[in-house]
């Protein structure tokens, strides 16, 4: 099956839960001969030809957990994306009233920087009475956060600031969710792995354990490790070696060779 777009996938999953083996291929990799007539029913009988022939190889298409996986992770990512994008929209709210209280706050959604904004919405205007309300390692720069807080609020900027935070708010809810939803996916999803053997009663490892492997490593943290496991899957035998991992990721480049001279290129691009 040629992969054009995602026209395929509705086809691809149905032949799949009818339980045959689908293969997804490049539409460069089944690309046809130039100057020979083009019908839709050569398009069709192209590819089978090659396949018959063995001139083609699959795409890397996960399991159907994985796949669920990989659209909670993917769209986790998105809403991440979304609520730092809100939160920068609520720092500009405040620097156009000339309040400079993100260069005093590390975090405007911290409890101090939160306690600070509510208040500031709600009307109180005495820099001193906000301050007030700083916690923790913030309470010893009173000074500076008085004269963060000094500006030009006006009625447009409150309005702003009722709206933006509830849109985090929100976001951060829907980020929870989508979490607990992933948490319950990777315990659904096992493979074999190390030393266990489904035939012989030994249990199959799940993909949470195989997360906290993951996550033990130096750079990867719980949301990475998760991502990792959903982008590639949690089984292996997809990858018999590093380097095929590595070249499905693009992250090498590749050879180029012509006659008795040999270079690297850029890495490919993938499409995930």
């Amino acid at each position: 099956m040629e992969a054009t777009g995602s026209y395929w996938r509705p086809f691809f999953y149905l032949l799949e839960a009818r339980g045959l083996e689908c293969w997804l291929v490049n539409a460069r990799d089944v690309k046809n001969v130039p100057g020979r007539p083009k019908t839709d029913k050569l398009d069709a009988v192209w590819p089978a030809k090659l396949a018959e022939r063995g001139m083609v190889r699959a795409s890397f298409v996960p399991p159907k957990p994985v796949r669920q996986l990989r659209d909670y992770t993917r769209t986790r990512t998105v809403f991440v994306q979304e609520r730092t994008r809100h939160k920068h929209r609520v720092d500009k709210a405040l620097q156009d009233a000339q309040i400079k209280l993100s260069g005093v706050v590390s975090d405007l959604f911290g409890a101090s920087g939160r306690a600070m904004l509510d208040a500031r919405v709600a009307a109180e205007h005495n820099p001193q009475t906000l301050v007030d309300l700083a916690r923790g390692s913030l309470v010893r720069k009173k000074p500076a956060l008085v004269e963060a807080l000094t500006g030009r609020f006006e009625n447009h900027h409150a309005h702003l600031l009722r709206v933006l935070p509830g849109t985090v708010d929100h976001l951060t809810a829907q980020i929870g969710e989508l979490d607990r939803l992933i948490a319950r996916t990777l315990e659904e999803i096992t493979t074999p792995h190390g030393d266990t053997d489904p035939e012989n009663g030994v249990p199959a490892v799940s993909a949470r354990v195989l997360a906290e492997k993951l996550d033990a490593v130096p750079g990867i943290g719980p949301a990475t490790a998760q991502v990792i496991l959903a982008e590639i899957g949690a089984d292996m035998r997809s990858f018999p070696r590093p380097g095929h991992l590595v070249s499905w990721a693009k992250l090498c480049p590749r050879t180029i060779q012509s006659g008795a001279k040999s270079s690297t290129g850029p890495a490919g691009q993938g499409n995930p």
